[in-house]
């Protein structure tokens, strides 16, 4: 079997991993993380392309390395080869290896923001589309000081809280290791921004079970959304997350 992969690039490293063992040819696509930033809308529009973009009758399958992101794959179209992607929420799903680990830990854990080493690396939105980001065209990736020269202090200090502090309801760091790391450099760097705000740390072992089943070709349909040619990929307000519908294009 021939496969393509489209992944984001925050799993990156995760993704080499997996397709280093895998039984078969898998070619990979590391996208931008900074689509996730552009709303769902114009991240659809560019994933789309790149899918239309795959040759026509070389893959058995194009495998997508996202979750639901937001709606950001929902309206996704499958064309010559089936899509295949995790019925998942967002990408700490893939990192721990199942919803429900993912929702007992966060139940546990409020008030939680994760770290991979990709998020460490890769998280940053750089280039062109730093530009076009929804926090940009918003306002929100503004710092006090930018809002204390423009509108004073009054207003300033309740845009700060209300618009641009994006981290107020977080109060701890929880840095999952996958085990595929060449060093310690991103726990520590977790540990040292988490002293630097005051955060609580914790390390949690991630597990690498759904991102491995989607290049080895193991979609158990009850994790794995399979899209036929012809058909887009629809959000699910239930456990599935995932369902696709056929189209017209």
């Amino acid at each position: 079997m021939r496969y393509k992969l489209i992944a984001c690039e925050v799993m990156y490293r995760e993704f080499c991993h997996a397709v280093a063992s895998a039984p078969h040819t898998v070619d990979v696509e590391s996208v931008a993380k900074g689509l996730h930033d552009l709303g769902d809308r114009p991240m659809r529009e560019q994933l789309q392309g790149i899918v239309d973009r795959v040759p026509a009758g070389q893959y058995d399958a194009v495998l997508l390395g996202y979750a639901r992101c937001n709606n950001g794959l929902v309206g996704l179209v499958a064309r010559d080869a089936p899509l295949v992607i995790p019925r998942a929420h967002d990408c700490i799903t893939l990192f721990l290896g199942s919803r429900q680990r993912y929702e007992q830990y966060f139940y546990d854990n409020p008030g939680v923001y994760f770290t991979t080493s990709g998020w460490i690396e890769r998280g940053a939105v750089a280039g062109e589309l730093a530009t076009q980001t929804v926090q940009r065209r918003t306002g929100m990736d503004s710092s006090y000081d930018e809002l204390l020269a423009k509108y004073g202090e009054e207003n300033a200090q309740y845009l700060w809280e209300t618009l641009c502090n994006t981290l107020r309801n977080y109060s701890q760091y929880t840095y999952i290791e996958m085990g595929i790391e060449p060093d310690d450099r991103f726990e520590r760097q977790t540990r040292e921004d988490a002293e630097r705000r005051g955060w609580r740390f914790a390390k949690l072992p991630g597990d690498m079970r759904l991102i491995d089943g989607l290049v080895r070709g193991d979609w158990d349909e009850s994790e794995y959304l399979v899209v036929p040619p012809g058909c887009r990929i629809a959000a699910r307000e239930d456990n599935n997350i995932l369902a696709y519908e056929r189209c017209s294009e």
